[in-house]
């Protein structure tokens, strides 16, 4: 079933992805700019950031056309906002900015899992496939800037819960018909619960366990 949500609904869904798309521009950005990358390079690295997620879901649905070619005025502001970053941007706003974007990259995790994982079913996709590509549309484009930039993702890396909030808060979406939500309500109790659980990760930082680095033989 297609989800047709009210115009206002419509209007919210679409700025909070505007903001979450930004966001994910900005980290691409600020990564290019550390590295000390030449203009293309940051255009290049913000553009993975911002599109690269959803680009390897419709690569790995055979989904064309890609959603960034549908929506062209977002390549336009991608490069406006690269100008004028590369022209206002000092090295001292770098962890400000940083900072400050953390909670609208917990809405765009949230928003751009529940809109992935929504594609995927709306494609019959098992309900299993429907999750990762969730979790894929929201992770993949941090790592695929990471990687350019040669980094090991922050994604594999950082302990703070991060794709396990993506991968639990879809499911929601997916046992929504044994819930009794409407598509509309599922895919926003989806993206909330995704937020929400970022969000506590980053206010209590909780860490994921991590790899005991003893040598054989140590206590």
């Amino acid at each position: 079933m297609s989800i047709r949500p009210p115009v206002d609904l419509t209007l919210v869904h679409l700025l909070i992805e505007i903001l979450a798309t930004l966001a994910f521009a900005l980290s691409g950005l600020l990564e290019a700019a550390r590295k000390r990358l030449d203009p293309v390079g940051v255009v290049v690295v913000a553009g993975l950031a911002a599109f690269g997620g959803g680009t390897v879901r419709d690569i790995l649905l055979d989904r064309r056309p890609f959603f960034w070619m549908q929506h062209a005025a977002w390549l336009w502001a991608l490069l406006a906002l690269c100008c004028m970053a590369m022209l206002f941007l000092r090295a001292r706003h770098f962890e400000v900015t940083e900072r400050a974007m953390l909670w609208p990259d917990a809405i765009g995790l949230g928003l751009f899992s529940a809109s992935g994982t929504r594609i995927a079913l709306e494609m019959q996709m098992p309900a299993i496939v429907a999750v990762i590509m969730g979790v894929i549309t929201a992770v993949f484009g941090g790592v695929l800037r990471d990687i350019v930039c040669n980094e090991i993702p922050r994604a594999f890396r950082d302990h703070r819960p991060y794709a396990i909030c993506a991968f639990l808060g879809v499911w929601i979406l997916v046992g929504a018909p044994w819930l009794g939500l409407s598509d509309t309500v599922a895919l926003i109790a989806s993206a909330v619960a995704v937020s929400v659980l970022r969000g506590l990760a980053l206010i209590t930082e909780y860490q994921l366990p991590q790899w005991n680095s003893g040598h054989r033989g140590d206590p």
